[in-house]
């Protein structure tokens, strides 16, 4: 499942291509969809919101008034305005293509939607949600999600607060909870758990409380740090080297980088969890 660090850099490839453009090409393929037409729309801006992607569109018509900037002018119509919700859970992806060129994404079977500019097509493929709201309703979609962790409205303490509400739970499947605090993904839980020297099973009660608004600071950190730079090379660690960027992901009988302790692997939540055994107190499986 992508992070929310790859849910950011999409809404900014998807908002270069798209914004303050009206859309000259419109092809939603699902049955709810498939009779909308949005080419009488401008896309106002597309904005991540945790895992989720919102791509705010224009009333029928209008655009961004000379001088207003997108973000003003979906203030302006949300009445009339509409949001695209998307969300890539495993295995969706939208992909950027000049005007005119090849779509090279998966065969055609898995494209879910099509949004064209004069200049830019964005198609998304195997998108397992996807739905037309009022943008004024957005709340309804993500309305429930915890402090954005590259949003504006990040703060440690409210998602160290979600995260001690529940004592008994587990940390890693605290952290995965999108309700407690949006962004964080398997990757990150794992890598964040070894930062804290914690195994994923800890249960939040046995965290000393101060230290929760510091492991919620170091996610805020981490995400933040790999907005920039190449995807395929998400890095935790600091390190250059190749294959030494994450601490305990993927890992698994190889040596902890560390102390050189075998990581070991075991499923939670039905996700492959890996933690080293020397560098991380706490309950295993």
């Amino acid at each position: 499942m992508p992070e929310g660090d790859s849910i950011w850099r999409a809404a900014a490839r998807l908002h270069a291509a798209l914004a303050g453009h009206p859309l000259t090409l419109s092809d939603l393929r699902t049955p709810r969809l498939a009779t909308v037409d949005l080419t009488t729309r401008t896309t106002l801006e597309v904005v991540p919101r945790g895992k989720h992607l919102l791509t705010r569109l224009s009333a029928p018509g209008a655009g961004p008034a000379p001088g207003e900037t997108a973000a003003a002018a979906g203030g302006t119509h949300p009445r009339d305005g509409l949001t695209l919700h998307s969300h890539l859970r495993m295995d969706g992806a939208w992909h950027i293509f000049p005007a005119g060129a090849k779509w090279r994404g998966g065969p055609a079977h898995e494209i879910r939607a099509v949004l064209g500019t004069e200049t830019h097509t964005a198609v998304g493929y195997r998108l397992p949600v996807l739905e037309l709201i009022r943008t004024a309703d957005e709340a309804k979609v993500v309305g429930h999600l915890g402090p954005d962790l590259l949003g504006p409205d990040w703060d440690p303490d409210t998602a160290a607060a979600n995260l001690a509400a529940a004592p008994e739970r587990p940390l890693g499947e605290a952290l995965l909870d999108q309700r407690n605090l949006a962004g964080i993904g398997n990757i990150y839980k794992c890598e964040l758990c070894f930062l804290a020297q914690v195994t994923p099973w800890t249960p939040v009660g046995g965290i000393p409380p101060a230290n929760l608004p510091r492991l919620a600071a170091a996610a805020h950190r981490l995400l933040v740090a790999n907005t920039t730079g190449p995807y395929e090379h998400r890095n935790t660690t600091g390190s250059r080297r190749r294959g030494q960027e994450l601490f305990v992901y993927g890992r698994a009988r190889r040596p902890c980088l560390r102390c050189g302790t075998p990581v070991r692997e075991a499923p939670q939540d039905s996700r492959p969890t890996y933690w080293c055994p020397h560098c991380q107190s706490g309950p295993t499986p």
